[in-house]
């Protein structure tokens, strides 16, 4: 079996499945296989897979069938421009949070010698990506998931950024001490409700981990707790900034106007949907 009959059979197979994109899947699948770059595929149509690659494509291609994310089977997702390792036990990285670290990177460029608490790090993406980009920073990344930790910490090592980020293990706020403050606070906390959790699509319904999904029943249990507490845990001019799902912008708002916040304003994503709460501490 050619290159090309393998692609073909299995853009076949995903289409079938009702994957999105069984061509680029697909695609991408045989440039993990190859050790190649996906560009070059139109370039190996006739290298001869062994049957030792047949199989090992066809069990992947099953896998992605049964609406595995892709990032999920070849083990790693690009984030503004870095490769980060993913599991099951972490969100994999969404092009919306870039639009986070980028806004945070706006503000923090400002400052001589900032810090930056980043809650419910996951995969380590935010912390990492920003410390990379903004090397005098100082980032306190932290997850309630174990797990979760020790492979940001897997992530941050690999792109030289550990001794840049701190690495805690707690839920919520209490990753910070009692008096610690910092610059900014960073967060893409789990903002599904609950009862919609079964309705979304497969590959994050069934592989996403739910404890990075749940955001209780309405689903702003995170933001009610950086409202009201998240204040007293920044510097004088320091900022917190949040993504938040579809349709959330007005209870988001509302939760940090009722917790008398001086100055807040939202942010929207790259396709121009409300997304991430910007909201300012006392001057």
């Amino acid at each position: 079996m050619t290159a090309d009959e393998a692609v073909r059979d299995a853009v076949l197979r995903l289409g079938q499945a009702g994957v999105e994109s069984p061509q680029a899947d697909a695609e991408w699948l045989l440039a993990d296989l190859l050790s190649c770059n996906r560009s070059e595929i139109p370039l190996r149509t006739e290298t001869a897979l062994t049957a030792e690659e047949q199989d090992r494509l066809a069990r992947q291609v099953e896998r992605r069938a049964r609406r595995e994310p892709l990032q999920y089977i070849l083990g790693t997702a690009n984030f503004l421009g870095y490769d980060f390792r993913v599991s099951a036990e972490v969100l994999i990285p969404r092009p919306e949070t870039e639009v986070l670290v980028e806004l945070a990177l706006e503000f923090l460029e400002h400052l001589p010698h900032p810090s930056v608490f980043d809650l419910g790090t996951g995969s380590g993406c935010t912390a990492v990506a920003l410390a990379k980009r903004c090397p005098k920073a100082t980032v306190i990344a932290s997850d309630v998931s174990g797990a979760a930790l020790e492979l940001a910490k897997s992530n941050a090592e690999s792109l030289d950024a550990l001794g840049q980020v701190e690495f805690r293990q707690a839920d919520g706020l209490d990753a910070l001490t009692k008096g610690e403050r910092v610059d900014l606070i960073l967060s893409n906390p789990p903002y599904i409700p609950t009862a919609e959790i079964d309705a979304l699509q497969p590959e994050v319904r069934d592989h996403d981990p739910r404890l990075a999904l749940d955001g209780g029943t309405d689903g702003l249990r995170f933001y009610r707790l950086l409202a009201i507490e998240g204040q007293s845990r920044l510097r004088r001019g320091g900022r917190l900034m949040a993504e938040f799902g579809d349709g959330q912008e007005r209870a988001v708002a509302g939760l940090f106007q009722q917790a008398a916040w001086p100055s807040l304003e939202i942010a929207n994503d790259l396709t121009s949907r409300p997304r991430i709460v910007i909201a300012c501490a006392g001057h």
